[in-house]
């Protein structure tokens, strides 16, 4: 037998058959005036493992394997359990509390801030006889209530969870589901941030649900308890335990370092919570290896590790989709992205290289040239051609958005500059 790991997404249907796609859950019928292509994260496509979240479309795929607190706010009478007084949205952190082995009670106290996520999207598909056509696609993960301003309640999850959406619904420990929208999202760290408007959660609701607390992922020991929680292959809530395996896992071309558990971690768990012995979370489920060879190797992104970017995708404004017709482009080209292999390769940043700037677009009025790599858009960063257009999905025709550029200099650094770019009508 050799070493080499089969890369695919978790995904299965009610009687374990294994379908291509990004999440899991019930079937669901056409939609003929949309139209997506969802893709899978640059950094998992290098790696052995398999992203835990999956998905059943309209149409069955070939069985196959692929690679797959609160602010203290004024605006709202409603408040999450848990607080804390902050100038603006911040995580709620350790105070230090009693270690408890009561699995039980620690599982009970964390659930309320647990929720599952569905994301509803449009995919082109090839159907049997070799043509393209579109279809409705759900797909289930899950997320961490971190937090609360004056209007909104805050969700943490991973990127490939909330990315392609055309509708995102957050369900809570009651099973009461409000629609959510994104708020901020960073591509190459798989960290997403959802809110959902207060308004729209009942008061009985906003009584059984509570903000997490988080612990610190920069202590953990090789041995010491780990408990994951979320909605496993789109069921509901449950809880699986084990230890923590390793600490600061690298994997190829994921930017950062990882908590290794052999916790189980299942489809559905991506965005879920990883808890230390005290309930506290310590870092988020984001995949695991999957080969025949291969038991009890799940990851997670380490909580103290993503805090600052976390803080920054809460802060960030609520993105609201424009219609296409009104969507604004950049006026730009691609033929390839820079890949963190590439990026390794070459000394260059990740991003969109750009191939080509379209005369007279914004592009070319503001002065990018062949060459740049395009890193960041209003401080999201951009892995790719496909990060970057989800999120010109949110800006309009005429907007100005500010582009973090980078381009060779002298020395042959890449050095990076903020450029603002009015977008412009697509020219094709």
């Amino acid at each position: 037998m050799d070493n080499q790991y089969t890369y695919y997404n978790m995904d299965q249907d009610p009687n374990n058959q294994f379908y291509q796609g990004d999440g899991f859950g019930p079937k669901h019928s056409e939609d003929p005036d949309k139209k997506k292509r969802k893709g899978t994260p640059k950094w998992i496509k290098a790696a052995s493992l398999a992203l835990v979240f999956g998905v059943v479309a309209s149409a069955a795929f070939q069985a196959t394997n692929v690679l797959g607190n609160r602010l203290l706010g004024t605006g709202s009478s409603k408040t999450a359990k848990q607080t804390t007084t902050a100038n603006s949205t911040a995580l709620t952190t350790s105070s230090g509390s009693t270690v408890s082995s009561d699995v039980a009670d620690i599982a009970e106290n964390a659930m309320p801030s647990v929720v599952s996520i569905t994301n509803m999207s449009v995919e082109e598909v090839q159907n049997f006889f070799g043509g393209i056509q579109e279809q409705q696609s759900e797909s289930v993960g899950s997320g961490i209530i971190i937090g609360q301003n004056d209007t909104e309640l805050l969700v943490l999850t991973n990127n490939h969870v909330v990315e392609g959406n055309d509708t995102l619904t957050v369900t809570f420990i009651d099973e009461e589901s409000v629609e959510a929208n994104v708020k901020g999202t960073n591509a190459s760290k798989d960290l997403a941030v959802v809110a959902v408007n207060l308004d729209n959660i009942k008061d009985d609701t906003m009584d059984k649900i509570a903000v997490a607390t988080m612990g610190d992922s920069n202590n953990l020991k090789v041995g010491e308890p780990a408990i994951a929680i979320g909605n496993a292959l789109g069921y509901g809530q449950s809880v699986t335990t084990g230890i923590i395996s390793a600490t600061e896992r690298t994997l190829d071309n994921y930017d950062g370092t990882l908590i290794q558990t052999d916790a189980a971690i299942n489809p559905g768990n991506s965005g879920g919570a990883l808890l230390n012995a005290n309930g506290e979370v310590i870092g988020i489920n984001t995949a695991k290896v999957s080969a025949d060879s291969v038991e009890g190797m799940g990851y997670a992104i380490p909580i103290s590790d993503a805090s600052d970017i976390i803080t920054d995708l809460m802060n960030q404004e609520t993105k609201t989709k424009v219609s296409k017709e009104e969507q604004g482009y950049i006026g730009i080209r691609s033929q390839a992205d820079v890949t963190s292999d590439l990026a390794e390769m070459y000394n260059m940043p990740t991003g969109v290289y750009v191939s080509e700037v379209i005369s007279g677009s914004g592009a070319d009025k503001a002065g990018i040239t062949k060459g740049s790599i395009i890193t960041a858009i209003n401080g999201t960063s951009v892995d790719g051609m496909e990060a970057l257009q989800e999120q010109l999905q949110y800006y309009k025709i005429g907007e100005t958005v500010t582009l973090t550029v980078q381009v060779p200099g002298n020395n042959g650094e890449y050095e990076a500059s903020d450029i603002e770019v009015t977008l412009g009508e697509s020219v094709g």
